[in-house]
Parts: C-alpha cells; sequence; structure tokens
C-alpha cells in the first residue's frame, strides 16, 4: 500500500537542485540534473548501484561540491557556503548512514546524548534525559537506554542510528539504503518508522533505496536515476507504468511473480 501524505506544501521548496553535474576524473556521475524536495514530502530516489545516489545526498549535505549547477537547501546554496555556515546548516539536515554509525564503546543513551552535548552546550542535564528519552520513545526503544550497540540487532541499531539524527530536530532527513541488510519483516518496521517520522517531527525526506517494497510503502513521490539523470519521476505506480527496458526489469527482480 502507498501512503498518503496531508502535510505536503508544494509552494514551499526546501532542496533545489539546478542543473547540477558532478564527475570523477572520466566517470561522469550526474549530468545536469534536476530535482526539488517540497516541505513535508517524503522523497525516493532510485536507481542501480553506481548511478550516483549517494553521490546526490552527499551533493546535498555539502560532504561533496558539484562541478557545475548550485543546490539550494532551506535558503542556502550550499556550494557557495563557508565552513561555518555549512556546519551550521548541517545541524538542520540529518543524515541517516547505512551502517547506523553508532560509537561501539558508548552506551545508547551516550550515542544519543553525543550530538546534542556538542551543538547545544547550554542544555542542562534535565533536559538532555528528556530529550533523550523522547527520542527513544519515538523510535519505540525506551528500554535499550543503558544497552551497547553490540547488545542490540540489526534493526534496532537502525532505529537508534535514526533516533540519534532526530534528536537535533532537523528539518530535513536523508536516508542513505535505510533497509540494507535487513531480514523482510525489520525492512517493514524501517519503512513504518520513516513515516511515522515525518508523522510525528513533520520532516522531509529524500530515500536512498533498491527497496521497492521500501519505495512503494513511504514514497509520496518517486524519482529514478538512469545514466546520470533524472528519466523518470511521479508516484510509483507511475514510475513502473511502463515498458522502458532501463526500468523494467528493475521492478521484475523486485516482485517476481
Amino acid at each position: 500500500m502507498q501512503r498518503k501524505n496531508v502535510y505536503i506544501n508544494h509552494e514551499d521548496c526546501v532542496i533545489d537542485v539546478k542543473d547540477v553535474s558532478k564527475s570523477f576524473g572520466n566517470l561522469h556521475v550526474l549530468k545536469h540534473v534536476n530535482l526539488k524536495l517540497y516541505n513535508g514530502e517524503n522523497l525516493v530516489v532510485l536507481g542501480r548501484s553506481g548511478t550516483g545516489k549517494s553521490v546526490l545526498i552527499k551533493l546535498i549535505s555539502g560532504l561533496l561540491k558539484p562541478d557545475a549547477g548550485e543546490i539550494n537547501v532551506l535558503g542556502s546554496v550550499v556550494n557557495h557556503l563557508n565552513e561555518k555556515a555549512l556546519r551550521a546548516l548541517r545541524l538542520r539536515i540529518g543524515f541517516s548512514f547505512q551502517n547506523s554509525a553508532l560509537y561501539d564503546s558508548m552506551t545508547v543513551r551516550e550515542n544519543l546524548e553525543f550530538p546534542l552535548v556538542r551543538n547545544k552546550r547550554n542544555l542542562t542535564r534535565s533536559e538532555i534525559n528528556r530529550e533523550v528519552e523522547e527520542v527513544l520513545e519515538g523510535v519505540g526503544l525506551s528500554q535499550t537506554i543503558n544497552q551497547m550497540p553490540s547488545e542490540l540487532s540489526g534493526g534496532q541499531k537502525k532505529r537508534i542510528g535514526i533516533a540519534r539524527t532526530l534528536i537535533l530536530r532537523p528539518d530535513i532527513m536523508l536516508y542513505d539504503e535505510p533497509t540494507a541488510g535487513l531480514d523482510p519483516i525489520t525492512c517493514l518496521d524501517i519503512n513504518s518508522l520513516i513515516n511515522d517520522v515525518q508523522d510525528r517531527y513533520k520532516t522531509s525526506s529524500i530515500i536512498i533505496t533498491h527497496d521497492l517494497a521500501c519505495a512503494k510503502m513511504i514514497s509520496d513521490r518517486v524519482v529514478m536515476l538512469l545514466e546520470g539523470k533524472f528519466e523518470r519521476q511521479g508516484t510509483f505506480d507511475e514510475i513502473f507504468s511502463t515498458d522502458d527496458p532501463r526500468v523494467k526489469p528493475f521492478y521484475d527482480y523486485n516482485f517476481i511473480v
């Protein structure tokens, strides 16, 4: 079932990728791409491995610079910002890494406290505790607060990684392969969590995934990256209502009848 989202504001564009290109040597990964993310939207980016999906979100977060074009995020042109302004903007962007990126030597509580204490130094201990407990409740893992990452399942690590990102209350969430390496049931749990995050925190999100079940469940809109360009975009069903030989095998592999 595809979700129905009542929060999208199509008059408020929070990310605007304009005529952006990126190459690595002779490998032309992105070729004059254009993309908009609207306030309150869950946008899924699909494509084969090596097509530039992860490069796109690294460009959006300023981890890479485009060779041409510009990227406007929350009113700022990312590739024109100095380091101080870029750090400030990144506090408004949550990046959920594929491997969860938890610190193995820290408890769940300490992992969640780390970005909070580092970026909001004026918080009291009671305020920190309240923030940690609230975000853990938000991802359904209050009971793990004193556990170590090694004691968590793969799905729990993904949830804690998302919680650590949410604790700074970002306006935008960037998810890189959120269901990679998880069993089908846990994938459904993570998909539900991504929708819950949007509902609860009113985030706007870009989700990079190969998982078409994930894409169908969480997307308001889907774009497909083919040969360095966004060749198709629309709802999930609109994307795959085609006999395009570059698209149909992608669907057939994921949904074998």
